[in-house]
């Protein structure tokens, strides 16, 4: 349910087809698949519900497995006569892509890290090479035609995916010694990874293997020992464990568990290698546990004993020769704030370092040996900014364009002298600085090629804002091709994007598929509502539990806004959105279908109500701070039934026309949600469709060819949807 929104795609400038009733010009439907009813009757807080499609969640029945087969043969004859766009979509995504190419090397220890993609291979290939001096910290120029001095292999992703029809890596992480390589790998979509070990010296594959477990297993600073988490049965991590290298895994040490079923765990060791931290985390609660790093086996300690509602991040720094904690917490401070304690007695006295700021939410922090990079939100933007230790003195690492993304990545070291950034924008390219600390000089290392001539001029990019029906301004992002005339010159075809759940913000970041639209005189909008992180702290809060009603009215008034300004017009604009970005779509295609074209659900949340009625299934009971607890509160059943989309199709309307997608591996919206939403679309006369990737997971197929392909159907789909003629 907390999945990241999807990418987009590129092409030659075409004309804008207009639309009348271009339904009237789409192919004679064949008969979609029906379903039998077989109902069910769910009874809560005195309110019994009918559930015809209940059934479709008994994932091993073959006449489930039937069915979905059914949907996607519906679906791939319904949009066969898209197939030579489809093509041409992921021509032209592949055209503009640097197949063979590679990335920016960051250094750890005495080597260079990097990765390489080669044409026609579908996963990455992790490599590394010696550093040529240890005083050396600008990275090498690499070329994909130069062979690299000492270049080692670490893993190649398409070796082992071979006789897979899925891959995924789900933690990869060197020693810092260098000598051995750890490696989680899910080939089935259901994100649980079997770690590996590799001695990178002989190139030997070690005994250990450690099954089921959940991603980011990491190697102990002295490289002895492997630290994983693994779930319970509802795919919640739980529980932290120790490997020692070399022993059985019927060995493993219990460094962690956690019984609350609201809790997810996670562990990590702090960049300065002296401590081993475990996390725990709600939507609202967090607790953090140490233990020292040289003594793994030791109790671990807690940093601040969880309240409820309270949130909080630790940082290990050296300072004045004394370890100290930099905590960043929302305790009576909505927006957070950063205090640093002493890490012997983090429950002790507490030194105010950045004060709360209503409206500038505060992030995060990354420590150092010699500064800090605070992480920061102001005015709907992402913000950077070193961290004087001496002083608390925060300095903004400043850009020049409107609309952009940025944070800092690649930085494993302690104590280098520059920090590595990405930053890009809907009309720059994915960008990697190396910020120079004493000079204060942003160094360029790499910009994301974009093939076939593509100039950041020729596209434009801009943030309006919508009134909401309560008042609030709703911030909308928009990038188009200027070729076609200013944005709101005349109505245009529309793309208008949402996600508005768990503080998640979306970001105005660049994307080749993206361009296939532009290119074609779309314009892309993302509506930044409520539920989302984008303008706060008090964003997310408005956007919640009873609340969750402003994310579905605010992206309808966003609609409302780009219609009535002149952006585009009901039967030119399609919406988006996947996992609870799907919810929202339900929730719309409900509230207000006469303004959409077409709505595309990437693995949508659409059945809320029965998912979080059921705390056996994966993660319900984690998002009861989410979305509230309908099992036990009849305020938040009555609440939650009036918005869920299988709940409320309705039989007065005329819906725009659908497309599901979803995989039957999914462990966060399990496939059965989109299957019974299409069901009871089909059961009002709705143009719904359903395509279940039948092995894959919440993030769809795996390669990135198989990426390019997924979304170059579900660009077709949309451009037909639109009327956009293809040249």
């Amino acid at each position: 349910m907390d999945a990241a929104p999807c990418g987009r795609l590129s092409a030659a400038p075409t004309t804008v087809g207009t639309v009348s009733d271009h339904a009237s010009s789409l192919p004679a439907a064949p008969l979609a698949p029906t379903a039998d009813a077989r109902p069910i009757v769910r009874s809560h807080h005195g309110d019994d519900v009918e559930d015809r499609y209940e059934w479709f969640r008994a994932k091993e029945d073959a006449a489930v497995v039937a069915h979905l087969e059914a949907e996607n043969a519906y679906t791939a004859s319904r949009t066969a006569h898209l197939d030579h766009l489809r093509t041409r979509i992921f021509d032209e995504i592949k055209g503009r892509t640097l197949e063979t190419d590679l990335s920016v090397p960051t250094r750890r220890g005495q080597w260079w890290y990097y990765g390489r993609t080669v044409e026609g291979k579908q996963y990455g290939i992790q490599c590394r090479a010696p550093l040529a001096s240890t005083d050396d910290w600008t990275p090498p120029e690499l070329s994909p035609d130069v062979a690299v001095e000492g270049e080692q292999v670490l893993l190649d992703g398409n070796v082992e995916a071979e006789g897979h029809e899925f891959f995924s890596l789900g933690s990869f992480e060197v020693s810092n010694d260098g000598t051995r390589m750890l490696y989680g790998v899910d080939v089935a979509g259901d994100e649980r990874y079997t770690v590996r070990v590799r001695d990178l010296v002989t190139g030997e594959q070690l005994a250990d293997e450690i099954p089921d477990t959940f991603a980011g297993a990491s190697f102990s600073p002295d490289g002895r020992f492997i630290v994983y988490t693994t779930v319970d049965d509802a795919w919640r991590p739980d529980t932290v464990w120790l490997h020692e290298l070399g022993t059985p895994v019927a060995d493993d040490v219990t460094l962690f568990h956690e019984p609350d079923e609201k809790y997810w765990v996670g562990a990590g060791f702090t960049r300065s290698d002296r401590y081993l931290v475990i996390g725990l985390g709600s939507s609202i609660t967090s607790e953090e546990w140490l233990v020292d790093a040289d003594d793994l086996r030791s109790e671990p300690r807690v940093v601040w004993p969880r309240t409820e509602g309270v949130e909080y991040d630790s940082e290990h720094a050296v300072v004045d020769g004394e370890d100290v904690l930099y905590i960043v917490h929302n305790q009576g401070a909505l927006d957070f704030e950063m205090v640093r304690v002493t890490a012997s007695d983090p429950q002790g006295a507490r030194e105010t370092v950045i004060a709360h700021e209503p409206g500038q939410r505060l992030l995060g922090l990354s420590t150092f040996r010699d500064w800090g990079v605070v992480a920061y939100r102001r005015a709907g933007l992402a913000r950077i900014g070193l961290l004087d230790y001496a002083t608390g003195a925060v300095e903004e690492i400043a850009f020049d364009e409107p609309l952009y993304a940025v944070g800092g990545g690649g930085n494993p070291e302690w104590a280098p002298p520059v920090l590595r950034l990405g930053y890009g924008s809907f009309v720059t390219p994915g960008t990697v600085y190396d910020y120079d600390i004493v000079s204060r000089q942003l160094h360029l290392r790499k910009q994301q090629p974009v093939l076939g001539g593509y100039d950041p001029a020729d596209y434009a990019q801009a943030r309006v804002w919508a009134t909401a029906q309560d008042g609030t301004q709703i911030p909308i992002s928009l990038v188009w091709k200027r070729a076609f005339g200013d944005a709101g010159a005349a109505p245009r075809p529309l793309h208008l994007y949402g996600y508005g759940s768990y503080e998640h913000s979306i970001e105005p970041g660049f994307s080749v598929p993206r361009l296939s639209e532009l290119d074609r005189g779309v314009i892309f909008a993302v509506a930044h509502v409520r539920g989302g992180g984008e303008m706060g702290r008090q964003w997310y809060e408005d956007g919640k539990l009873l609340n969750k009603r402003n994310t579905f009215t605010d992206f309808v008034d966003c609609a409302l806004h780009l219609i009535d300004h002149g952006y585009t017009t009901a039967s030119q604009m399609v919406a988006e959105g996947g996992s609870a970005g799907g919810l929202l779509m339900g929730a719309v295609a409900n509230l207000a279908p006469e303004l959409f074209a077409g709505v595309l659900a990437d693995v949508p949340f659409v059945d809320a109500l029965t998912t979080i009625l059921d705390p056996s299934l994966p993660l319900t009971v984690i998002e009861w701070d989410e979305w509230g607890d309908p099992l036990h509160n009849a305020d938040v059943y009555a609440y939650m039934k009036s918005y869920s989309p299988y709940e409320n199709v309705r039989h007065d309307v005329e819906y725009p026309r659908i497309l599901a997608v979803t995989s039957l591996n999914d462990t966060r919206v399990l496939y059965v949600e989109p299957a019974k939403w299409v069901a009871r679309l089909r059961e009002v006369g709705a143009d719904a469709m359903l395509k279940c990737e039948m092995v894959a997971g919440h993030g769809g197929v795996s390669g990135r060819y198989n990426a390019w392909r997924e979304r170059a159907f579900e660009l077709a789909w949309l451009l037909d949807v639109l009327g956009v003629a293809d040249a």
